[in-house]
């Protein structure tokens, strides 16, 4: 028997179907394949990791500012959302050319920052802990404000404010000279620029001046044009115990006498009393004094003032207010003359009184003729000089106790430093307690100074003792004694002559 055999199948008449049929069952294979494969991992797996850092910088919001403020930075609301704690670093990306400005406290969340010139700042600020670091950067834009113009006279109370951070600008301007009839306060801080020629003068009856800076923020009255001799100065008339200088500054004054043909910072008027107390401040820069007392003025209170590159002295003042100065306050910083100028003829009767010296050594210099009528006291260090042909005579009704040290000697001098350079020291005064000990005196002598006589040290109806003491270089003798006075039966042997042009000492008989 015969095997059947299929028939063929119909590739031609049914290539389709066979197409059809078989994408369906490769499409089944490459599914099954597939779901093999997959299901013979443990775990699904993200092709691309979450970010780990989770800190996020801060660097607060853009500001406006003025030159000279103080800015408070603020990156606080910087965060973690980890909750870790953070470092802080701020650093100035960008300034003006000129600034040499810098942030303080740069590692600290909220640190400070004062611009120097105008123009734009931008500060970063990087946060970073172990999760991660975040930079964000703030911009401050710094300008300055423009002066307010005085230009009339103060007749009611009137306070003027710091305006302008930066002591480099002017808070105010002074556009004509001003009298001040009231009571006027400048805060802190305040810079008053005076134009040029123009003078503010605090009058008596009602005008008074309270003036107090911090070390910080000192008060200062300049010339709008920062130059030597640029406006007049301030003249105080007013004789109110509340007048008070305190951190001041008085700068570039001088363009024109100020009182009596003479020029000064500042000057007190000696016929109405005016009063002053002046601490911690500064003349400089002035063409003539730095300041100015006539006699008569009253310096209710001086301490640690300096006094510097001023044409004339730094001060000059009556012997009334000598006393005053401290020893603290400095007059030699490149003035004209670095000494403490004297000027009037009498130190009058009273309590007695005592000069010091001074721990820069500054000399007291006597502008002219000069009488003792008080008790006069000079502690160990002090110098006195005279100018050429000038006398200091001590009176009947005064005395003088000059007691130096043997490394802080008394000195009575001429200015110049020369040879017969000043008349000397005349004592009139019978007085026990005049004495002269470890002292030098020297260049006396330029002029006759009693009877004919020069010499360095004269006695006319006085009375002294002098020890320990070098006399020299005068013009003829080194102590005059006339016949009515006494002196130490040992001072030709107990002190040192040296280069007088006659004897050592002349005993009128």
């Amino acid at each position: 028997m015969k095997k059947r055999i299929p028939a063929a199948i119909p590739f031609a008449k049914n290539s389709a179907w066979v197409n059809t049929v078989f994408t369906q069952r490769a499409f089944a294979i490459l599914l099954s394949a597939t779901f093999l494969v997959t299901g013979c991992k443990k775990d699904d797996v993200d092709p691309t990791p979450a970010p780990s850092n989770t800190v996020t910088a801060n660097a607060g919001a853009d500001q406006e500012v003025q030159v000279g403020e103080t800015v408070k930075l603020d990156g606080s609301a910087s965060v973690d959302t980890k909750g870790a704690p953070l470092t802080f670093q701020w650093t100035i990306a960008s300034k003006p050319a000129k600034s040499t400005a810098a942030i303080s406290a740069a590692t600290t969340a909220k640190p400070t920052f004062v611009a120097d010139e105008v123009g734009d700042y931008e500060l970063e600020l990087t946060v970073s802990n172990a999760n991660g670091t975040s930079k964000d950067k703030v911009k401050l834009a710094a300008s300055v404000a423009q002066p307010v113009a005085i230009d009339k006279s103060i007749t009611v109370k009137t306070v003027l404010t710091d305006r302008i951070a930066n002591p480099d600008y002017p808070d105010y301007i002074v556009t004509k000279s001003i009298t001040v009839s009231h009571e006027l306060t400048i805060n802190p801080g305040v810079v008053i620029a005076f134009e040029r020629d123009t003078r503010m003068d605090i009058n008596d009856g009602g005008g008074l001046i309270i003036a107090k800076g911090t070390p910080e923020k000192k008060i200062r009255f300049i010339g709008a044009e920062k130059t030597k001799g640029y406006w007049v100065g301030i003249m105080i008339y007013s004789g109110s115990n509340a007048n008070v200088f305190e951190n001041i500054e008085v700068m570039h004054a001088g363009s024109r006498a100020l009182i009596s043909g003479t020029k000064a910072g500042m000057a007190l008027f000696g016929g109405g009393k005016a009063q002053i107390a002046l601490k911690n401040s500064l003349f400089s820069q002035n063409d003539g004094y730095g300041l100015l007392v006539q006699e008569g003025g009253i310096l209710r209170e001086f301490a640690t003032n300096s006094f510097t590159k001023n044409t004339e002295a730094g001060i000059v003042l009556d012997p009334a207010n000598v006393d005053k100065l401290d020893a603290a306050s400095v007059f030699t910083g490149e003035n004209g003359r670095n000494v403490v100028e004297i000027k009037g003829y009498y130190l009058r009767e009273g309590s007695d009184i005592t000069w010091g010296g001074f721990k820069d050594k500054t000399p007291y210099r006597l502008a002219g003729d000069f009488a003792v009528e008080s008790g006069l006291t000079l502690s160990p260090g002090v110098t006195i000089e005279a100018a050429r042909d000038v006398v200091m005579m001590i009176n009947s009704k005064g005395y003088l106790i000059a007691k130096g040290t043997a490394t802080e000697k008394v000195t009575f001098t001429g200015a110049d430093r020369t040879s017969a350079s000043w008349k000397g020291l005349m004592i009139y005064s019978n007085n026990s307690r005049n004495v002269i000990e470890n002292a030098e005196i020297s260049n006396g002598g330029s002029l006759a100074i009693v009877s004919g006589k020069k010499a360095n040290v004269a006695l006319y109806g006085g009375n002294l003792s002098v020890k320990n003491t070098t006399i020299a270089n005068g013009g003829g003798y080194g102590i005059f004694v006339s016949y009515s006075s006494k002196l130490n039966a040992d001072a030709s042997t107990v002190n040192t002559f040296k280069a007088n042009a006659q004897d050592n000492v002349l005993l009128e008989k």
